[in-house]
């Protein structure tokens, strides 16, 4: 369904992705070590999180004939003492929608497929290549 690779580079913390054709890199702030030259990888966990929502959304809004406007989606990923994570998320948009859609929208993005992937979690097998 979805592959990505990673390598590392001469500069510490800085990495080099590559998925479905894209070049992407990762790395670190530099308040944690890293040069800053691209997103930490919570937050490209979170960036997958926001375009699953808001494609997801655009499909559903398409199929109910909805003109939902231009979507914006926020997240923000806390951790606690404990370890917990919380992800919060927050819908937003230029059109103007009655409860109905919103009731819609918002149970939607429950279900998203990277939704259901984070709240379920993954099985991860990791082998010596």
């Amino acid at each position: 369904m979805a592959t990505a690779a990673i390598d590392s580079t001469a500069i510490n913390y800085t990495h080099k992705i590559q998925t479905r054709g894209f070049d992407l890199i990762a790395d670190e702030p530099v308040e944690s070590g890293g040069q800053n030259a691209g997103p930490a990888p919570y937050e490209y966990v979170l960036a997958g999180l926001a375009a699953c929502t808001a494609i997801t959304l655009r499909m559903y809004a398409e199929h109910k004939g909805w003109d939902v406007g231009l979507l914006h989606v926020d997240l923000t990923l806390l951790k606690d003492r404990e370890g917990n994570t919380r992800i919060e998320r927050v819908l937003k948009t230029n059109a103007t929608l009655d409860e109905e859609q919103w009731a819609g929208l918002l149970r939607t993005a429950e279900k998203t497929p990277v939704t259901l992937t984070l709240r379920n979690g993954a099985e991860i097998v990791t082998e010596r290549g």
